[in-house]
């Protein structure tokens, strides 16, 4: 399993950037981490690397949100979504079924159904102020 360390949240980013250089269309990311791991920073550099016109941020409160571009991203919030239902009703089958990337912040409280969608897993650990360690499973960046 690829480990990555980034020493600010600029290099966070440019990993998240590097990571939609290699993605096929239609990838799922399952991220995991505490708040404040650096999960929205990955996400930011993935929208970046994706082409996406419009600004990345967290969706805490608005469960998904859309980015623009030629290669789209759809950033869920999975926090307070636990059951297929939910998924359905937020769209997430359908942003994949599109061929859309999505990246999934708090992927554990859908874990089951998740792994049936081939997902690539990323794990951020908060080391330090600075410091992420950064763990992929399911490809390499």
């Amino acid at each position: 399993m690829p480990t990555y360390i980034t020493h600010s949240r600029e290099e966070t980013v440019a990993l998240g950037k590097r990571a939609a250089a290699v993605l096929p269309a239609g990838s799922l990311i399952c991220f995991t981490g505490g708040l404040g791991a650096g999960k929205t920073a990955f996400c930011e550099g993935l929208a970046q690397g994706l082409g996406c016109i419009d600004e990345a941020s967290s969706p805490t409160f608005a469960i998904v949100n859309y980015y623009r571009g030629p290669r789209p991203l759809a950033h869920f919030d999975l926090y307070r979504i636990s059951t297929e239902e939910d998924l359905n009703a937020a769209g997430f089958y359908d942003y994949l079924d599109q061929g859309v990337t999505v990246a999934a912040e708090w992927s554990e409280n859908c874990a089951e159904l998740l792994a049936k969608e081939n997902p690539i897993y990323i794990h951020i650990e908060w080391v330090d102020e600075n410091t992420r360690k950064i763990s992929v499973m399911g490809a390499t960046f």
